[in-house]
């Protein structure tokens, strides 16, 4: 399983982390018995469907040490996993109180505290200016940019997992927003895609 997870991330990956993955899976697997993180037919497949998805988004990041947002991150999907694969900075942002528990107990347990940050709150109350920002499941595109523009600088890279409405989703935004974007195939499911934007403002 490391040799998948470096595929998807494209970078090697430690004993140490792998550790803490699994350790991180174990938590989300035991959670899920007392609210719903994550589907309970995913998993069976949580690896594959739940882990190296979200591992494949650090590919996208511009350079060491960036800082990433994760909106909605809920079961810590991609957050944690991204945190476990980066050295930069880590904000996680879940306004359901007991899903930001989770994520929460999940870092310290993770000994990432030093590096990640969990936000209780929707994403209209967060400040703060990243390098990448992500989200899964969250919203529609052209809803998702609206929600976290005033977290992205002028540089800052969008990493979205799309599924297959990513080409539809982007015709839709791009009608109100202007932006740099290409797709990219799923290295989990190859008709999912996710979309990479880059200089994304509204039209005038």
């Amino acid at each position: 399983m490391i040799e998948a997870l470096e595929r998807s991330a494209g970078r090697p990956v430690s004993r140490e982390t792998f550790a803490l993955l699994e350790t991180y899976v174990e938590r989300l697997k035991t959670a899920n018995n007392s609210q719903n993180l994550v589907s309970a037919s995913t998993l069976d497949d949580i690896w594959q469907r739940h882990i190296l998805d979200s591992a494949q988004l650090v590919r996208f990041e511009p350079r060491p040490g960036a800082s990433w947002v994760d909106i909605g991150s809920g079961a810590g999907l991609p957050g944690i996993v991204i945190a476990a694969l980066v050295t930069g900075p880590v904000t996680l942002v879940e306004p359901r109180r007991l899903r930001a528990t989770f994520l929460e107990e999940t870092v310290a347990a993770s000994g990432l505290s030093d590096r990640v940050t969990t936000h209780p709150s929707k994403i209209e109350n967060v400040r703060g200016r990243f390098d990448v920002i992500t989200a899964r499941a969250v919203a529609p595109l052209a809803r998702l940019l609206g929600m976290g523009l005033h977290l992205a600088h002028s540089e800052t890279i969008w990493a979205l997992p799309k599924g297959k409405s990513a080409k539809s989703e982007l015709a839709e935004a791009q009608r109100s927003w202007q932006c740099e974007a290409r797709s990219e195939i799923s290295c989990t499911d190859p008709h999912a895609a996710i979309l990479v934007l880059s200089k994304v403002k509204a039209k005038t």
